[in-house]
């Protein structure tokens, strides 16, 4: 029928009416990734997530303490099976990227290592959408190019890539030989935070249930944020309009604002939100919703200003009650207590950003 992962459940219902469809259950996903992202850091304390369920694991000079990279592999598959009950595929290799593609290629139980030495060699069969970065647009113009695998790319020549991507053309040619130099970022050094949402069905702009979804949102990033003992100072809105422009695409809007002090606390971020929502003038329905946060600052006492002390006590009571709305969720799951108004359906995130 042509479904796969990730398609708008709307475009799959077209392609298949007789589907089955099931929904989620996104508080019972976080549980697990938590038990998950704790074996994880089990092994290293520098592990970068991609998603619920994925992440980069820096094991950079732990080989003394923990044995070769494929008996780390092994490990890793061992405990989250005692753990989780789990089958997990693993990928090593010298690069961010390689890594990612082993892991892609091992699915749905397997471990794959690549040394160094064999990274070009491993590289250069491989179709070239296999890079990152390399989306639609991009591989038509490597196509037309005449590449159509990694390796022909890390044989072009640099200015022709140059001509045809810019910049970027250079980060594509560096990947195409095996050259990644990202480390793995864990979440205390990440500069940003995101929930989105892909819906259903399309949602008018001013809908209740639009609303109801970015509060819902706005609460898991300040979850999100006081776990990882950061505020934010700049607020962003995204929505995709429900207006096609082809090949799949759908135009893009973005809002932000920034505040004169910065937060983790939900409430003030969804009332940005809204805010932000409410300037939107564009007609269109609306297929996806979310909201980012960055310019991040940790999180440390506040100093008050002389006009702000009436302000104080209203800090401290909600700081205190965030401190046990965190608790609750903890424990109990990230239902147990919510708003009113984002109780009435839960916004299951279909993408966090990493």
């Amino acid at each position: 029928y042509g479904v796969r992962s990730a398609m708008p459940t709307v475009e799959a219902r077209r392609l298949c009416p007789n589907g089955l469809f099931v929904a989620g259950r996104m508080d019972r996903y976080v549980e697990v990734s938590r038990a998950v992202r704790s074996v994880f850091e089990s092994f290293s304390p520098v592990v970068e997530p991609l998603s619920l369920d994925e992440a980069f694991i820096d094991l950079t000079g732990s080989e003394r303490l923990l044995g070769p990279p494929l008996d780390v592999g092994r490990a890793i598959k061992r405990r989250m099976r005692a753990e989780t009950g789990l089958a997990v595929s693993v990928g090593i290799a010298p690069t961010k990227m390689a890594a990612k593609i082993l892991s892609d290629m091992s699915k749905p139980d397997g471990l794959l290592y690549l040394g160094a030495e064999y990274i070009r060699e491993f590289l250069a069969p491989l179709p070239v959408e296999r890079l990152w970065g390399v989306g639609r647009v991009t591989l038509r113009k490597l196509r037309a190019a005449g590449i159509h695998t990694i390796g022909e790319l890390a044989a072009s020549e640099p200015a022709l890539l140059k001509a045809h991507f810019g910049s970027f053309g250079a980060h594509l040619h560096q990947l195409a030989n095996g050259i990644d130099p990202r480390p793995v970022i864990p979440d205390w050094q990440r500069k940003s935070y995101g929930e989105e949402s892909t819906f259903p069905s399309d949602l008018e702009r001013g809908s209740l249930e639009l609303r109801r979804i970015l509060i819902a949102h706005s609460e898991a990033l300040g979850r999100r944020l006081r776990s990882a003992r950061v505020r934010a100072r700049t607020v962003t809105l995204k929505l995709k309009l429900a207006r096609p422009l082809g090949e799949g695409r759908y135009p893009v809007l973005t809002r932000s604002f920034s505040l004169e002090r910065p937060t983790d606390d939900g409430v003030e971020i969804s009332s940005v939100a809204i805010a932000l929502l409410d300037r939107v003038r564009e007609p269109d329905r609306i297929r996806l919703a979310g909201i980012h946060v960055h310019n991040l600052e940790r999180s440390e006492p506040r100093q008050m200003g002389l006009f702000e002390a009436a302000a104080q006590p209203r800090d401290s009571r909600r700081d205190r009650l965030n401190q046990a709305l965190d608790s609750l969720a903890k424990r109990f799951g990230e239902e147990t207590v919510t708003r009113g108004l984002a109780r009435a359906r839960r916004a299951a995130p279909t993408r966090r950003e990493k």
